[in-house]
């Protein structure tokens, strides 16, 4: 069996495959659904939105980043969209040579650049941020208003969670031989 699976379809394989290994199945379901819903809100971002930009996911978070940060050194730029300063590399070519951002000397440190959105890149998220966020709330519709800020407040515990401990299980984990 090839192709695209539901969510019942792919729970049931799973446990079928693995039903007889001593695993926490809550909590292998709620990060895969995590990841799976996820994709889908990417998938329906980049497709109902980004698209009409000719955005990609990573250049719009890299857009947003500098857009709410204002203008950042690239390392932090990459840390803060989630990707690796060579990623960024990439996508930086192509926001420039569309005129979305512009690279910039650092003032006390030659060997730095920093990112700032151009006019045009301003322009831009800000004309289409409002398309964004109709469509993050039409992504939440299943949710009434105290489902999604639980959700948020969720999501916000795990996030901060590894945040917080998990550089430490990190290096606990490669300290284990």
């Amino acid at each position: 069996m090839t192709g695209h699976h539901t969510l019942t379809e792919t729970e049931r394989a799973v446990h079928e495959r693995l039903g007889d290994l001593p695993l926490d199945f809550r909590a292998m379901a709620a990060v895969s659904n995590l990841h799976r819903a996820v994709n889908a809100i990417r998938n329906h971002l980049e497709q109902a939105v980004l698209k009409d930009a000719d955005l990609t996911w990573t250049g719009f978070v890299v857009l947003w980043v500098i857009w709410i940060w204002g203008d950042m050194e690239t390392r932090h730029v990459a840390a803060e969209a989630g990707i690796s300063k060579g990623t960024l590399t990439g996508v930086m070519k192509t926001l420039e040579a569309r005129g979305l951002v512009a690279r910039t000397p650092h003032s006390t440190d030659g060997r730095l650049v920093l990112l700032g959105l151009t006019p045009a890149g301003s322009r831009l998220m800000q004309d289409m941020f409002p398309r964004f966020n109709t469509e993050e709330t039409y992504v939440l519709k299943p949710l009434d208003g105290p489902g999604a800020d639980g959700l948020a407040a969720t999501l916000r515990a795990i996030i901060g969670h590894l945040e917080e401990d998990g550089p430490r299980r990190r290096a606990q984990l490669r300290a284990t031989p």
